[in-house]
């Protein structure tokens, strides 16, 4: 810790030092962003009349045109994330960009799984293991899935980069990046306000103020709230009910140029996101058709049907003639569509995700061909998980038996980051190059108790108590702090160190027509963790990992014809190794990488009006690491009335695939205006993935058997389209906007090691608006609108899992219903 203190210390000082050194005596304000090399940013965007508007990214560290960069990037900007009401990344899950998938993990919000182009993690929510997508706030790394889906602030764009980073951004942004770039203060008042609200009891509420420039600082306030009640309503009056969320959060930030060429921008942010969990229910059951037992009400006991009372159960996890399924109980019934009520009530109270976060920027434009910066980040979030989705659908019935899994975790992290970058540009050649270090420390506790208790029949039921008197057990354990059988507690810190440069080279003979950068990043990872409980018994199960890597680009990029960019491109990127905090004995696995081919075109004609860019891609992924996950259903030990100590237990072990993993793709981005008022676009992304048969690790009778394997949440086909109208309403700047999109995505995996797949999805989104209604003549302004999230409440499962066949059926989890409302939103 004191390491970590001295090492925080120094580079806080660094930043210092580059901040006074960087400030010559000159009074003058600074321009808003520094100068770019490479190729130039738009200054203005075109105007309507004459087609498609620039579109400006910073993908390589310095602003430049979209379709002069050879990524293959799509953008979301404001008015495209206002036309989708997306309030926070969740509301991408719809595939809005159809490579970039967002699910959440188990069924929770409070955790999500974000994955492109086939680099999906199944379950990257643990201390000792990384994502294979990064996910960036203004530059900051985040380095856990928990707190993702906190409200998005004032946002200037999202930036979804598809393909390894590897050079620029390194560790675990193998499938790629998604870079969430917010609004900077602007130094002149105005703002905005918006107050809106919908079904299920939803309202929201906004608000964006800049304050007026004094003394070279410019400040920006920004405020956010968000509401929903529960589109799955339980039973019990006490209960939360199912996807319901509270977010409320704050930022300020600031920006000090005090002389032409140096700027430093500073920002703070907190957060509060309240959220239950979709509903899990059952949708088949007995799917191996076999013989279902019936109740001894004498006994207590499920026996097979025609026996005598006092016969021996016959209920078995083993399928045969002799051996039985448990019935349904009476109050619970299977649902092949989406539940609006369960049909039992179980407590469900809000998981709670708070996120905080402090980041300090410095640019100093030393020459032309240099500029000199530092990113300063602190960030830290807490997540107290309340998931009981499962109800009863997701336990075998048991004659007076416990049902309804409350899992239970208690996860804090915090992280420190800092960067340091040369960018420039001379006669020929531009660049960037760095330093970077991040170090993180994760601490996590979980427990699974039992929240409810059948009667002898299965026509009732009790809630158990949330404490317990005694001493505490795996059969006596409650959800409430102080009451919980802790099945597992582990701790973990991880430090990351690297050095990257990125070089391109325009030969003045091409006439700015070819373009060749090599780029390279070197990273060592460190990590270290101790699994220090395991069914509440002390452990001291370490773990420790060391290794250093170095992750080259290659791209060659040809202009033929105005409008016409083409490159290939060679990249690598890597997901660091981890451990297992789901395993009993904090079970290691070893990092996976991939290297990348890519072509790709990005053009435009008819006087841009047409805008169609495309990639095609190879990537060959080696040590992919697969989780093998089980969850004991069983009550009681085989064959006996004795308590199973671990029942409900989540156990999970991860092995590193052998040999290679295929990964194959094709991506198009279509935009059309063809006339000045209308937009129409469309994205298609085709994605072939294949994993070699991997060894179980699970202890017991499939230790070691090859298994396909899958990787989830990656549809072979996923396609959206939009379409954008907009009309004048009179003289003035009154216009009348019109927006429809629509996202289809095919059946896809859920689960790695199952091969039940979910359904195919088509969700449509839209809305209609009423804007810039001029108030006086100060540039008031105001907008009502209308929206509606999957208008036409198409349903299907996004999740499902086939585990439990042999003693129950199949449980899924569906997309949400449609939502729709209205907001008014003040332009000041």
């Amino acid at each position: 810790m004191h390491a970590l203190r001295r090492a925080r210390a120094h580079l806080l000082l660094g930043g210092a030092i580059l901040a006074i050194t960087a400030t010559p005596a000159l009074a003058q304000t600074a321009p808003a962003g520094p100068a770019a090399p490479g190729p130039a940013a738009p200054q203005a965007a075109n105007d309507q009349s004459t087609g498609l508007s620039d579109i400006v990214i910073t993908a390589t560290k310095v602003e430049t045109n979209l379709q002069k960069t050879p990524i293959a990037v799509s953008v979301l900007d404001p008015v495209m994330l206002t036309d989708r009401h997306v309030q926070s990344i969740i509301d991408l899950a719809d595939g809005t960009v159809p490579s970039l998938r967002i699910a959440t993990f188990e069924a929770r919000q409070s955790a999500l799984t974000v994955g492109i182009r086939g680099i999906v993690p199944f379950d990257q929510n643990q201390t000792a293991r990384d994502t294979g997508v990064g996910v960036y706030l203004d530059g900051v790394y985040l380095g856990r899935s928990q707190g993702l889906n906190a409200a998005l602030f004032d946002v200037e764009r999202i930036e979804v980069l598809r393909g390894p980073q590897g050079t620029l951004f390194g560790r675990n942004t193998e499938g790629g990046a998604v870079s969430i770039v917010t609004k900077a203060p602007t130094g002149v008042w105005g703002g905005s306000a918006t107050a809106g609200f919908g079904n299920e009891g939803a309202y929201d509420g906004q608000l964006h103020l800049n304050l007026p420039a004094f003394a070279n600082i410019a400040v920006k306030l920004d405020g956010v709230i968000q509401h929903q009640g529960a589109t799955t309503r339980d039973p019990l009056a006490s209960a939360v009910g199912w996807n319901a969320y509270n977010r409320v959060g704050g930022r300020a930030s600031a920006r000090w140029t005090p002389s032409e060429g140096f700027t430093a921008d500073f920002s703070y942010d907190k957060a509060k996101d309240e959220n239950t969990p979709f509903f899990s229910q059952l949708v088949n059951y007995n799917p191996l058709n076999r013989p279902v037992g019936v109740v001894d009400t004498t006994t207590g006991r499920i026996i097979f049907p025609g026996a005598p009372a006092g016969s021996t159960t016959c209920i078995s996890s083993t399928v045969s003639a002799t051996t039985c399924i448990a019935p349904l109980p009476p109050l619970v019934k299977v649902h092949a569509n989406r539940q609006d009520v369960a049909d039992v009530g179980v407590p469900q109270q809000y998981s709670v995700d708070q996120t905080e976060g402090f980041s300090a920027k410095l640019s100093y434009k030393v020459a032309p061909e240099l500029e000199l910066r530092s990113i300063t980040a602190w960030r830290r979030v807490s997540t107290n998980q309340w998931d009981n989705s499962g109800g009863p659908e997701r336990v075998a019935f048991s004659p007076n038996g416990l049902f309804s899994r409350y899992s239970l975790s208690d996860l804090y992290q915090s992280q420190f980051s800092q960067e340091f970058q040369a960018v420039g540009s001379v006669p020929q050649f531009s660049y960037v190059a760095g330093l970077y270090y991040f170090t993180e420390q994760a601490r996590e506790s979980a427990a699974t108790p039992s929240s409810n208790r059948w009667n002898v029949d299965g026509t009732g039921y009790t809630i158990l108590s949330p404490t317990v008197t005694g001493p505490i057990t795996s059969a006596n354990q409650g959800w409430e702090y102080g009451s919980r059988f802790l099945q597992r507690a582990s701790f973990a810190k991880a430090r990351s160190y690297a050095v990257f440069g990125q070089f391109t080279y325009s030969p003045d003979w091409a006439n700015d027509a070819l373009h060749l950068t090599v780029g390279g990043r070197y990273t060592k990872d460190k990590r270290n963790g101790v699994l220090y409980l395991v069914s509440n018994i002390p452990t001291n199960y370490l773990f420790n990992y060391d290794q250093g890597r170095f992750d080259p680009l290659v791209t060659l990029a040809f202009d033929p014809a105005p409008g016409i960019d083409l490159y290939a491109k060679y990249s690598s990127g890597f997901r660091a190794g981890g451990a297992n905090d789901r395993s009993s004995n904090f079970g290691a696995f070893g990092p996976e990488s991939v290297k990348a081919y890519e072509i790709g075109a990005k053009t435009e004609f008819l006087d841009r009006k047409v805008r169609l860019n495309l990639a095609a891609y190879i990537m060959d992924r080696s040590g992919t690491q697969i989780d093998f996950d089980n969850v004991d259903t069983n009550q009681f030990l085989p064959g006996t009335t004795i308590p199973n100590p671990n029942f409900n237990l989540h156990t999970e072990n991860t092995a590193n695939a052998p040999g290679i993993s295929k990964i194959r793709g094709f991506e198009a981005d279509l935009t059309i205006r063809p006339v000045q008022n209308l937009t129409l676009g469309a994205s298609y992304a085709y994605t072939y993935t294949n994993i070699p048969r991997t060894a179980n690790p699970n202890p017991g009778p499939t230790f070691g058997v090859l298994t396909q394997v899958y990787v989830v949440y990656t549809p072979r086909n996923a396609a959206s389209g939009f379409i954008d109208y907009d009309v004048p309403v009179g003289s003035g700047d009154t216009r009348l906007r019109f927006h429809l999109d629509a996202n289809y995505a095919d059946s896809q995996y859920s689960f790695q090691s199952e091969s039940v797949k979910t359904e195919p999805s088509f969700v449509v989104n839209g809305r209609i608006a009423l804007a810039d209604i001029r108030i006086g003549n100060n540039g008031n302004a105001f907008t009502v609108s209308a929206w509606s999230r999957n208008l036409l409440n198409e349903q299907h499962i996004y999740r499902r899992s086939g585990a439990n066949d042999v003693v129950l059926g199949d449980y899924a989890n569906f997309n949400p219903p449609r939502t729709f409302g209205g907001e008014v939103s003040f332009k000041f």
